[in-house]
């Protein structure tokens, strides 16, 4: 039975993320998601928007690469709990993500660095910024 339930969690996480012990919703500007064994990651609106789990999340396609900019200064409203297993996050731009699992906080505060740093390389590349396009 072990290896069956072992099977299935393999198959709904990508790494084997140790349990969460406590989350803060600071808003408007951040999470904290600390996890067992010490790991603490305070991840910003910014960063949780771009790297929302929606489908919808105003992604702009650019040469196959999905890109979404102008979001360095979102807020996040409000957090609704999502079973034993996650949050749903809303955003002051009226994103109302899919469901962030405890699991993905932890790939996104463990890969953060790297995550963000493809992301501003990816939005030079395509001429874009972090910034939200100035109102004419």
């Amino acid at each position: 039975m072990n290896v069956i339930r072992r099977g299935v969690r393999s198959i709904h996480t990508a790494v084997d993320s140790p349990r969460l012990t406590r989350f803060a919703l600071q808003p408007p500007k951040f999470v904290e998601v600390e996890f067992e064994k010490g790991s603490l990651y305070k991840l910003s609106a910014e960063y949780l928007r771009i790297y929302s789990p929606a489908v919808d999340s105003k992604i702009r396609s650019i040469c196959g690469e999905k890109v979404i900019s102008g979001r360095r200064h979102v807020g996040i409203m409000s957090a609704e709990p999502i079973g034993n297993y996650g949050v749903r996050l809303l955003f002051d731009d009226l994103h109302k993500t899919g469901i962030f699992t405890w699991d993905y906080f932890y790939h996104l505060g463990s890969n953060k660095f790297t995550l963000m740093r493809n992301y501003v390389r990816t939005l030079k590349k395509h001429g874009l910024s972090r910034d939200p396009p100035r109102r004419r």
